[in-house]
């Protein structure tokens, strides 16, 4: 016979079937000192599906290059688990991801406490009947299994983490506009379907020690629609007074000296470039926020705030998601209206200054034995406040003016180009038929530079030109990429040759600008004298250049390219950008 005790006891230990899954996370086990390993994700994203069948829908969006699904739970208490169906309830859609650096892994384990929390009515009460959550644990999968303690040395906890790239070694949030990851490629995929209005990026920032715990920037704030900027900056503003009345001591800036090891040296805000989700999503005219917690502070403190942020998101959400994506829209048909429009390609910080008081420690700065540089030392039992500068003044550097009708792709780079307009949703035709001397601008580059080594896999290109009126003609299967779309800005950003990260930037089109063809020296010097002799004005500019330019008038090719490139044989298309932009609509 079993004892009454024993009985309890046995039950205890064993779930019966129906019991409710344990939504508990190993951090939460643990006091907030471990995280799990991806198999946890995959295990809990079936049992909240389980636990909530009516509000969360567990599914796989992707699968890494070592064969991991990419998850995400789909979470509303309206029903709205598709996207379909959140576009037919008009429900606004918020974004959550964690771990696209998977040693900064906090997003994980406070997006799933927060989740629960909100599913039980224990946060952000009634937000979820208001919006769709769509909660993406870990982004970058296969490098949150390469797990190990000291992954992140100047980090405090939790134990053991991920990797900060990709198994293929791609950092992924340099990789929004460029989209080559496979892994960046399925989170386009999902952006593309749901359309998320906000797109919440969770991150630890690395650093010195000093006392805020996070910063918050949000985007549009410095740049793109004029509207969206002031609703960007509404929903940082209130991000950051949620955050403080929990205690926190949130920036609105990143918080990085401005030189390294520097405290003095104080703080520069910046827009981000596309690479960088913040400096991405403006161009599709909806809102991101970097959360960067303070890698100095332990584990169960940040995994505290960023669950905290998630939480108060979710509330502004509820409160403003509906204007808010009224709002988003109208700034997409002013996009898909900018044809002629002015348009920054790049941001500066200006050097307007203000002194500011900010939490630090006492520290002192010597020069270090080891390395023989100076090196500083903290002493986090002595809090001291630091009076430093802040230039947090951001504003338009490089503009450009849209063109009136779009871009012109040449069929012989239709396929590369298309299929990377496809990843981001950009609308485009493939023209039937060919075009004959057609009126365009193109791109021809006086100056190249080749970065000295690759970044994220590409050789780097920078080019300096302009454009300029010429009639081309393009092949039948050339592509016309209207500029009347809602993706207007992103259109640009990807396809103006000087644009930071646009597509030439990156390499896409370094073969353009590789000479191919050469004339033989013993030639060049015959055709040298022939052009001299039957044109006196080449005649008078040769001798004109050899006299003010000492450094053309010593090199042997620069002075046999001058008659070269006047020479029939001159290969045209060499410095041409093959993409080139066009006043008509096709």
């Amino acid at each position: 016979m079993i004892r009454p005790a024993l009985l309890l006891a046995l039950l205890t230990a064993v779930p019966l079937s129906h019991a409710a899954p344990d939504l508990s996370t190993v951090s939460e086990r643990s006091g907030f000192q471990a995280t799990g390993r991806y198999a946890e994700v995959e295990q809990l994203c079936a049992a909240f599906q389980k636990a909530y069948p009516k509000a969360v829908r567990c599914f796989s969006f992707g699968k890494t290059p070592e064969g991991r699904p990419m998850l995400a739970l789909a979470v509303s208490r309206s029903g709205a688990l598709t996207a379909k169906a959140a576009r037919q309830r008009k429900l606004p859609v918020l974004l959550v991801q964690g771990g696209i650096h998977a040693g900064e892994i906090d997003g994980k384990d406070a997006g799933f406490l927060a989740l629960r929390e909100a599913l039980e009515g224990k946060a952000a009460p009634g937000a979820l009947d208001k919006q769709v959550l769509l909660f993406v644990p870990v982004f970058n999968v296969d490098g949150h299994e390469r797990f190990g303690k000291w992954n992140r040395p100047n980090q405090r906890g939790p134990v053991e983490m991920g990797w900060r790239v990709t198994a293929q070694n791609y950092n992924l949030n340099r990789d929004y506009v460029k989209a080559e990851a496979p892994e960046m490629q399925a989170m386009l995929t999902l952006v593309n379907e749901w359309d998320p209005l906000a797109y919440i990026d969770l991150h630890v920032t690395d650093g010195a020690k000093f006392q805020p715990d996070v910063s918050i920037q949000v985007e549009p704030v410095h740049g793109g629609d004029a509207q969206l900027m002031q609703s960007g900056t509404v929903l940082r503003n209130n991000v950051m007074a949620d955050l403080k009345a929990q205690g926190s001591d949130p920036k609105h800036y990143y918080i990085s000296f401005n030189k390294t090891d520097e405290p003095q040296s104080g703080f520069v805000d910046s827009m981000s470039t596309p690479r960088f989700s913040t400096g991405y999503f403006p161009l599709r005219n909806r809102f991101t926020m970097l959360v960067e917690t303070h890698s100095w502070k332990d584990y169960p403190t940040r995994v505290r705030i960023t669950r905290n942020t998630i939480v108060s998101v979710l509330e502004q959400m509820a409160r403003h998601g509906a204007v808010w994506q009224q709002q988003a829209y109208q700034a997409d048909a002013r996009a898909a209206a900018m044809a002629d429009a002015s348009f920054p390609l790049s941001y500066k910080t200006t050097d307007k200054t203000q002194m500011i008081e900010f939490a630090g420690y006492e520290y002192a700065r010597s020069q270090s034995d080891i390395s023989g540089g100076p090196m500083t030392r903290y002493d986090e039992s002595k809090p001291q406040v630091w009076t430093v500068p802040l230039r947090d003044e951001v504003v338009p550097d490089f503009q450009i003016q849209a063109p009136a009708g779009g871009y012109l792709v040449p069929a012989a780079y239709a396929a590369q180009v298309g299929a990377k307009l496809k990843q981001h949703g950009i609308s485009f035709k493939v023209l039937g038929k060919a075009l004959g001397k057609a009126a365009v601008d193109t791109f021809r580059a006086e100056k190249t530079r080749l970065g000295a080594q690759s970044v994220e896999g590409r050789q780097m290109l920078t080019v300096e030109g302009a454009w300029k009126p010429e009639a081309r003609a393009l092949p039948a299967g050339s592509l016309f990429v209207p500029i009347a779309q809602p993706k207007a800005r992103l259109v640009m950003t990807m396809l103006e040759p000087q644009g930071a990260d646009s597509l030439l930037a990156w390499g896409w089109f370094n073969i353009a600008f590789e000479r191919k063809e050469y004339m033989e020296e013993y030639v060049a010097e015959e055709v040298a004298r022939e052009q001299l002799a039957a044109d006196p004005a080449l005649a008078a500019e040769y001798k004109a250049k050899l006299d003010s330019d000492p450094a053309f008038a010593k090199s042997q090719r620069a002075r046999l390219d001058f008659f070269a490139r006047r020479h029939a044989s001159w290969d045209e298309r060499y410095n041409l950008y093959p993409v080139y932009r066009s006043a008509d609509k096709y």
